[in-house]
């Protein structure tokens, strides 16, 4: 695939019309409260290991995860265009409790985005976990078609013009101030959050063989996603993470070990009579 080579050029992003100060706040906020999000994330994994499917988890439950793990993973990565539309706001609302709220709505309409993206991600995830339990083999099938899709969208264009919105979003922004006030920052959080499901969906998709609380996994695809959208080799780096995919693809029909996410999980039956089974008869 050609290249633009204005894909290539520093993106028009809030991190080329901020002061160094600006930024250095903007991700300093976000990324203490990735932080926390990742502190969390952590401990939950601790107890529920990697397996298939939703770990039995409710629907309830794995969203309440699934928000804690977005906020984890893309709140670095959205810090830039969330500082520029606070600041839009801070001129139009005076008040800090406003701005507060405002700003809060933003991030909530964000997360509704990814929310809805995660009610996809259960149900993927509960129907591969039964695929596997009833067919330990389709394990290595599975995990290579996650690998290949979410390498040859890397390609696509759905991804270049997702990605394009969220390295340059400021002429959306724009668009967004003329939005009636009714919810104006909810649905211009939902919006720019659409768009980045809309970069970073086959990203996600990975963590099906990899593991849904892989936290090494999840951590991989968080810095992806960061170089991808504020780098400005980001579109080039794009695609040579679609080339891994498509090499993780291949090898992962002949090397189950790269597929943690997907290995059945040994029933206590079988972990007791392990040891005994070589001498046993």
């Amino acid at each position: 695939m050609r290249l633009d080579r204005k894909a290539l050029s520093p993106p028009l992003r809030p991190a080329n019309l901020l002061s160094a100060r600006q930024l250095a706040f903007a991700w300093s906020v976000m990324a203490s409260i990735a932080l926390l999000a990742w502190v969390l994330v952590a401990d939950q994994a601790r107890g529920m290991g990697v397996e298939p499917g939703t770990m039995g988890m409710g629907v309830p439950l794995f969203l309440l995860l699934w928000l804690v793990m977005m906020i984890a993973m893309m709140f670095p990565s959205v810090a830039p265009v969330a500082l520029t539309w606070a600041r839009a706001i801070g001129r139009q609302a005076p008040s800090g409790g406003v701005r507060a709220a405002r700003t809060a709505q933003f991030v909530c309409g964000y997360l509704l985005a990814w929310t809805a993206f995660g009610l996809i991600a259960y149900g993927l995830l509960a129907g591969t976990g039964a695929l596997v339990d009833a067919y330990p083999g389709a394990g290595r099938w599975i995990g290579a078609g996650a690998f290949l899709v979410a390498g040859l969208y890397q390609f696509g264009p759905w991804k270049d013009l997702c990605l394009r919105h969220c390295r340059s979003p400021m002429g959306q922004l724009v668009r967004y101030a003329g939005f009636r006030p009714r919810a104006r920052d909810l649905r211009v959080g939902a919006h720019h959050g659409a768009y980045c499901v809309g970069c970073c969906w086959g990203l996600m998709v990975v963590l099906v063989p990899l593991g849904v609380m892989n936290v090494a996994a999840m951590a991989a695809v968080a810095v992806v996603i960061f170089v991808e959208k504020l780098w400005r080799l980001g579109p080039v780096f794009a695609q040579v993470v679609g080339v891994a995919f498509l090499v993780l693809a291949v090898l992962s029909l002949f090397q189950p070990w790269l597929l943690p996410g997907l290995a059945p999980p040994q029933s206590p039956m079988t972990e007791m009579l392990r040891p005994w089974g070589p001498t046993a008869g």
